[in-house]
């Protein structure tokens, strides 16, 4: 029982992330590396300090920060 609540709190948390960075316009970066595999496989992942500090100047600087 004790496991099944640390799991669910663990969940929580991520889910609000999620839902903090979203708000904020930050997309999650674990979206971000399944779209790379799936749609741009030739092409280097970004670290998750690069694709923070990346999604930040594209908010910034007015970009759209799509790729496709």
């Amino acid at each position: 029982m004790r496991r099944a609540l640390t799991q669910a709190l663990q969940r929580g948390w991520r889910q609000a992330v999620r839902t903090a960075r979203s708000m904020i316009g930050v997309p999650d970066y674990d979206t971000y590396v399944a779209h790379m595999r799936r749609h741009h496989p030739d092409k280097a992942v970004m670290t998750y300090a690069e694709f923070f500090n990346d999604r930040l100047q594209a908010r910034y600087r007015g970009g759209g920060g799509r790729c496709c």
